[in-house]
C-alpha cells in the first residue's frame, strides 16, 4: 500500500482552484513531485501554478512536508511519508 498524504493549501490558492477547497485533500504519494501530480489530476493548472514549466516550484511557492521546508525545488524528490501532512503556501505580495 502507498503512503497517503494530507495536503492543505492555503486559502489563496483555493480562489484559483476552487475544486481543491472544503474537503480533505487526501492523496496518495510518496514524493512532492507524486502529490503535485495527483494535485493536478484534480485541479487542471495546478502544477503549472506552483512550478514553472521545466517542473521546478515557482520562485515565491514554498512546501513543507510536516514542519521540513522540502529541500529539492527542482525535481520535487522530497519523500512524504505515511500520514504525512504537505502544505503548499504562495507568498503574496502588495500594499497601499
Amino acid at each position: 500500500m502507498r503512503p497517503m498524504a494530507r495536503v492543505q493549501l492555503t486559502k489563496h490558492l483555493h480562489t484559483f482552484f476552487p475544486a481543491l477547497a472544503g474537503d480533505e485533500l487526501v492523496v496518495t504519494a510518496s514524493t512532492v513531485a507524486e502529490v503535485i501530480a495527483e494535485m493536478e489530476r484534480r485541479a487542471p493548472g495546478f502544477a503549472f501554478y506552483v512550478c514553472d514549466e521545466r517542473g521546478r516550484l515557482r520562485q515565491h511557492v514554498n512546501i513543507f512536508v510536516e514542519t521540513e521546508r522540502i529541500a529539492d525545488r527542482h525535481a520535487l524528490s522530497d519523500p512524504v511519508g505515511p500520514d504525512a501532512r504537505v502544505f503548499v503556501m504562495q507568498a503574496l505580495s502588495g500594499g497601499a
